[in-house]
């Protein structure tokens, strides 16, 4: 018998079928979907088919679908895995998370666990349940496997090239980053319907307490490598403020397939806070639609005394995800030569274009997998830590709960 069997409760998001875009190794083929019936079923179904239908490399799941308006109870009292997968509506998310790991069950969620300060309690409690149960609650954190995040966090780590972080201010940041989404987009080749709900904040959250999940945990991911953050002592959220963006109906109803009228929908966030004295500003922003040929894009500059550590997505870059240093100190064009040639044992290929002032790290095509093959690497990685539950790290715990707070402090404070 396979040793993890998925479960998947309520999957009102296409991040839910992402982790089923392959096979694993261990896990049983035969999935159980506990949720409402309605069209986030249907669209859930839909693309599991479609992965099992595809030319290249097709899935082989099947599914055991449990359609009703008590599927929490249900799965619960049913429990056909020990896995619960959750990716969909997130005000309740942290409610369904607790009562599975309560369950004995483990439990891979998608962002947001939370989009309210009020709710941070809960987020703890849950995970000194899991702590105590010996279960794994893991949240899954895609751009940790961008390579040009990766990669970026390997030379912020080294001195010799990045020197060490500047402290900044509010209004010149350490750490600045930005992140820029769309509303209409193509997943798996697909139109991406988004249900109604997408639009009410209180059911997604606003833009930082979402998408910003991930932009708060690269800065701690990069700057605090393996140390253990404690929010209370560690982190001030200083300043923040939302503005909107204007959905006509039409464009409502072609991105819902739904009836509906057009809204002003409060989609996007700028924060700035101290971590441990390091100043971050984080800016992230949603838009109805990409231009022909680009798609979501990513800004991240980290500040130092020898360089600045800059990953680029514009036109330039022809709208992929670049990295850059950029040298303040003379010194840092032979210390960044052997840290690329170091790094290049890990990632053969990678290598230095000088341009100057600057110099750009040039990174095989065969690393940029994409944003949807990330998923699979988090749920690979996740399995690790089922089969090996001592090298989960300590800090995850106490760095989740200090991300949460500066996304849902950060929103509180935008509210005025």
């Amino acid at each position: 018998m396979d040793a993890f069997r998925l479960i998947t409760l309520d999957p009102g998001h296409f991040h839910a079928a992402l982790i089923q875009k392959e096979m694993y190794d261990g896990v049983a083929r035969r999935v159980a979907v506990y949720a409402p019936l309605g069209p986030d079923l249907t669209e859930h179904l839909n693309r599991i088919a479609r992965f099992n239908l595809r030319k290249q490399n097709p899935t082989s799941w099947e599914l055991d679908i449990h359609a009703s308006p008590d599927f929490l109870e249900r799965m619960l009292e049913e429990r056909p895995g020990n896995i619960v997968v959750l990716s969909g509506r997130n005000r309740a998310k942290i409610h369904h998370i607790a009562r599975a790991l309560d369950a004995g069950l483990h439990v891979l969620a998608d962002k947001p666990w939370i989009i309210e300060a009020a709710d941070l309690p809960l987020l703890a409690e849950a995970l000194a349940t899991g702590r105590r149960q010996g279960l794994i609650a893991y949240d899954i954190m895609t751009e940790r496997y961008e390579i040009t995040s990766i990669l970026q966090r390997e030379l912020v780590s080294d001195p010799e090239v990045f020197g060490s972080i500047l402290p900044g201010t509010e209004e010149q940041p350490a750490v600045y980053m930005e992140s820029v989404h769309h509303i209409l987009k193509l997943v798996a080749g697909v139109p991406n319907l988004r249900p109604a709900w997408f639009f009410d904040v209180q059911e997604q959250g606003e833009a930082l307490a979402d998408v910003g999940t991930h932009l708060v945990d690269l800065v701690q991911w990069t700057l605090f490598s393996e140390r253990s953050l404690d929010y209370r002592a560690d982190i001030q959220v200083l300043t923040a403020s939302a503005w909107l963006t204007t959905i006509t109906t039409a464009q409502f109803r072609q991105v819902t397939g739904e009836p509906g009228e057009g809204l002003d929908y409060r989609s996007n966030t700028s924060v700035t806070y101290a971590i441990r004295g390091i100043h971050a500003k984080l800016d992230v922003l949603w838009r109805w639609e990409a231009p022909a040929g680009t798609g979501d894009t990513h800004f991240a500059v980290y500040r130092g005394s020898r360089s600045r550590i800059e990953v680029r997505q514009g036109q330039e870059e022809n709208y992929r995800p670049e990295l850059y240093v950029v040298r303040q100190d003379s010194g840092v064009r032979g210390a960044l030569e052997r840290k690329v040639a170091a790094l290049g044992d890990q990632y053969p290929g990678i290598a230095i274009e000088d341009r100057g002032p600057e110099a750009r790290v040039t990174i095989p095509d065969r690393y940029r997998v994409g944003h949807e093959a990330h998923f699979a690497q988090v749920t690979n990685q996740f399995f690790e830590y089922l089969r090996h539950p001592e090298t989960l790290p300590a800090w995850e715990e106490a760095n989740m709960l200090a991300k949460y707070y500066v996304t849902t402090r950060g929103v509180e404070l935008s509210r005025g």
